[in-house]
């Protein structure tokens, strides 16, 4: 059931810091879930909403119920988990590397709840801070691996040599993207140009921005990139639409989304969204929420699963031997015949 807990400002007890008001206390019998945005809103139609749809899921599944808060300010972090741990909830999701150090101190403080961070590494979290937490789990990615059958894909589409990637943010879990996009295309075409650009912003605002992400787009597709991967929240969605406005039939333009299908949830880049490159937030963090219900889960880190959506009304556009190969790249990437640098083990 979907309940969106309202936002307040504790003026005289945490000054400015704004803070979602907490539920009201319910039945202990009842398997209770919350997760924590990033920043930006939990429909942002990528990250967020993929992570939501997980925790949504997995109450559905335990017959228990999950309740959201979005976060608006980094300074509310902290804030926001300790809202849903004071009310002994079951879990907390957080969801984005930048949640990583306060959802570690809400679980040395909370040691009944398990936290769920998304896109976090706890094994190496963890090993930084000295100390292992039994109630930490990271759901984590082969970016790198994702990242290079994107790069592959953008290079055997393009016509002109010239691809582009509009990126949010340095953020360990995108750089990793970056690089493996990066090492595919160079993998399928040497000497091709990429057009790389990440947001100039504080993280308050790099997912947040929509129209750097289309005028980004613009200057690559104005240098000639004629394929563009464009990913992360809004900003990544207005650099998909920019390139849907320009694509024509005589002039047919590409681009490849990220996280979720966006074919879906960003239906305005249809004309020119061949595929997105998925990372299966949603089954990973309701697997993992299942399994800490069954008392089986045993790992600080779960690695979940990628792969490329669907081609949809691409799937004539793309060559069949383009096809076999993203499929065969895909399981030598998964089973170590192929490292995401391109190289392959001696």
């Amino acid at each position: 059931m979907r309940r969106m807990i309202a936002l307040f400002v504790i003026a005289a007890v945490l000054g400015s810091l704004s803070a979602a008001k907490p539920p009201a206390i319910r039945a202990q019998t009842e398997f209770r879930i919350g997760l924590v945005t990033d920043i930006g809103p939990v429909d942002d139609r990528s990250f967020n909403q993929s992570a939501w749809e997980g925790a949504k899921l997995a109450a559905d599944k335990l017959g228990g119920i999950a309740d959201f808060i979005e976060t608006t300010d980094p300074e509310d972090y902290a804030n926001n988990l300790r809202l849903f741990a004071d009310q002994e909830y079951d879990v907390i999701v957080s969801v984005g590397f930048a949640l990583g150090d306060a959802t570690f101190e809400a679980a040395k403080q909370y040691p009944d709840t398990h936290f769920i961070m998304v896109d976090v590494d706890a094994e190496l979290l963890m090993e930084g801070k000295g100390e292992r937490l039994s109630n930490l789990t990271g759901l984590i990615f082969p970016e790198d691996q994702i990242g290079f059958l994107t790069g592959v894909l953008a290079v055997r589409l393009s016509r002109s040599g010239i691809i582009g990637a509009v990126l949010p943010t340095d953020l360990p879990p995108v750089v990793r993207f970056r690089e493996g996009f990066e090492a595919g295309a160079r993998f399928a075409k040497p000497d091709i140009r990429i057009l790389a650009t990440y947001h100039p912003g504080s993280l308050v605002v790099a997912f947040e921005d929509p129209a750097w992400g289309a005028q980004t787009a613009a200057q690559a597709m104005d240098q000639g990139a004629d394929v563009i991967f464009s990913g992360g929240g809004k900003t990544g969605n207005g650099g998909l639409q920019e390139v849907a406005k320009r694509t024509t039939a005589d002039n047919p333009r590409y681009c490849i989304g990220v996280d979720t299908d966006q074919w879906f949830t960003v239906p305005e880049a249809q004309p020119c969204l061949v595929t997105s490159g998925l990372k299966l937030i949603t089954e990973g963090v309701a697997d993992i929420i299942e399994q800490v219900a069954a008392g089986t889960l045993k790992e600080a880190n779960y690695i979940g699963e990628v792969a490329l959506a669907p081609f949809h009304d691409f799937e004539t556009v793309i060559p069949e031997a383009v096809k076999a190969e993203l499929l065969q790249l895909q399981a030598d990437l998964a089973e170590g015949r192929l490292k995401s640098d391109g190289t392959r083990p001696e």
